[in-house]
């Protein structure tokens, strides 16, 4: 049989095939998250803090039909991952062809749905007061772009099943650089405002979708999908739905969190609480990316030999993906300790010419977000083992562990504390309750991934 660029899974050292996986998606997500990033503080700067917290509105609606193609991605690359690993190409094919399909479904009929209910939707993710008129603008045409991410996501995960993580760390630049220059051009030279933000962000959708339609229709993918193969098959179907569910179910909780806490917030400080969390929202998708790019590039690895039965590796690969992940985790948390103001005055403009109103909103958010902060990312060296160990199940095709032990963190544990805390405690019951539930998620992961390796994997191993 011929060797495959996926054989490679099963066969190089686990640490080097990390580092080859894990690099490119930590500087893919890195690029991703400096767009978020630098595009914030672009919107910051050149528009204002309301705008900056209208965006941070919208973003777990886009965010939540976005993940649709993620979800769908990553429940079937876990089935491509198997598959190529267990000699099944046809299979793979299936599963492409079917996560296409599904994804289309899906993506515009939350489109159209969202688009309906506009002025519904915004103010119950804490849209309200002056943020509502720029989060509407936002909204309305991120919206159209969000099939095209969707389905950008979805190939992304697909390359990287493939065991090419090269190409799809170059799918992550792609939209960031054209975003940048975007958001340049349309807010600065042009002075679009919300509108320029908007269509530059959609501009970058469609530059990186365009990069993976490339990267499928040339020779460099093994995946040479037909029309035969986007008929949906129920079996395959159904695995995509329970695997993806797990990533879905977690962006929707994502979501839910992002509209207690605007709500919450906003009640507890108005306008000004709502720019800290949108802050400090951004540097929870930018400081952890290393780690999450060893989470990613984990996937493929622990999917592959599960697949093939090499239960050693899968072992060996969970054990050196925490290890490198705890590491990373813990830098992260030293610079954010040392630096939170530094961090916070890159979103805030230091124009003295602006109106009264904005200048008193900036003075608020610099001296109220370190301590925040702080606390926000008070656990993040112990998060790599249960980052690792929910996405271990994920990798094996197990759907409902997976899905429980990703919903832990936010959804049994975060959400419950933010509803309760703060009426004891008040702001600081908001923020004390991101290091409980990272505690606490992390206790838990531990305790089932242990298990798994004890009972499971090295069972499974003696057997063959």
């Amino acid at each position: 049989m011929t060797k495959t660029v996926s054989d490679a899974l099963g066969i190089e050292p686990i640490g080097k095939l990390l580092i080859k996986q894990a690099v490119p998606a930590s500087v893919g997500i890195l690029v991703m998250s400096l767009n978020v990033l630098i595009d914030s503080i672009f919107v910051g700067n050149w528009i204002g803090s309301i705008a900056f917290a209208a965006i941070n509105v919208v973003l777990p609606v886009s965010f939540f039909i976005g993940a649709l193609g993620m979800s769908v991605g990553v429940g079937g690359s876990s089935i491509i991952s198997r598959a190529l690993g267990a000699g099944d190409k046809e299979k793979a094919l299936k599963t492409f062809g079917n996560q296409i399909t599904i994804a289309l479904l899906l993506m515009v009929s939350l489109v159209i749905l969202g688009l309906v209910f506009v002025d519904d939707i915004i103010p119950n993710f804490g849209g309200k007061g002056d943020i509502f008129e720029p989060a509407k603008i936002y909204y309305t045409i991120i919206l159209y772009g969000v099939p095209i991410l969707g389905f950008a996501m979805l190939g992304n995960t697909v390359i990287r099943a493939e065991g090419k993580p090269k190409f799809a760390m170059v799918a992550m630049i792609i939209p960031t650089v054209s975003n940048l220059f975007l958001d340049y051009l349309l807010i600065y030279v042009f002075d679009m405002g919300m509108h320029g933000a908007a269509w530059a962000t959609t501009g970058s959708y469609m530059a990186c979708f365009l990069y993976i339609f490339w990267f499928f229709a040339s020779k460099n993918s093994e995946l040479k999908i037909s029309f035969r193969h986007l008929g949906l098959q129920k079996s395959i179907v159904g695995e995509i739905t329970s695997l993806g569910g797990v990533t879905m179910a977690r962006q929707a909780v994502v979501s839910i969190t992002y509209l207690l806490m605007n709500n919450i917030l906003f009640d507890l400080g108005q306008e000004g609480l709502v720019a800290v969390y949108a802050i400090i929202g951004r540097m929870l998708m930018f400081a952890l990316f290393p780690v999450f790019g060893v989470t990613q590039g984990f996937l493929p690895i622990a999917g592959y030999n599960y697949g093939a039965k090499h239960y050693e590796r899968v072992r060996e690969t969970i054990n050196t993906a925490i290890k490198y992940a705890a590491i990373l985790a813990t830098l992260v948390f030293i610079g954010l300790m040392i630096f939170p103001v530094e961090i916070t005055a890159l979103f805030l403009s230091n124009d003295t010419n602006l109106p009264a109103k904005e200048l008193a909103l900036n003075e608020f958010v610099l001296s109220h977000t370190a301590t925040p902060m702080r606390w926000v990312f008070a656990a993040t060296p112990i998060i790599a083992l249960q980052l690792i160990g929910a996405a271990y199940f994920q990798a094996a095709g197990k759907a409902l562990p997976a899905l429980l032990l990703t919903l832990s963190r936010q959804g049994f544990f975060f959400i419950p504390l933010i509803l309760i805390l703060p009426k004891f405690y008040g702001e600081l019951g908001v923020w004390i309750s991101f290091p409980i539930a990272d505690v606490l998620s992390t206790i838990v992961t531990g305790y089932f991934l242990n298990r798994e390796i004890r009972t499971k994997l090295v069972t499974r191993e003696s057997a063959t």
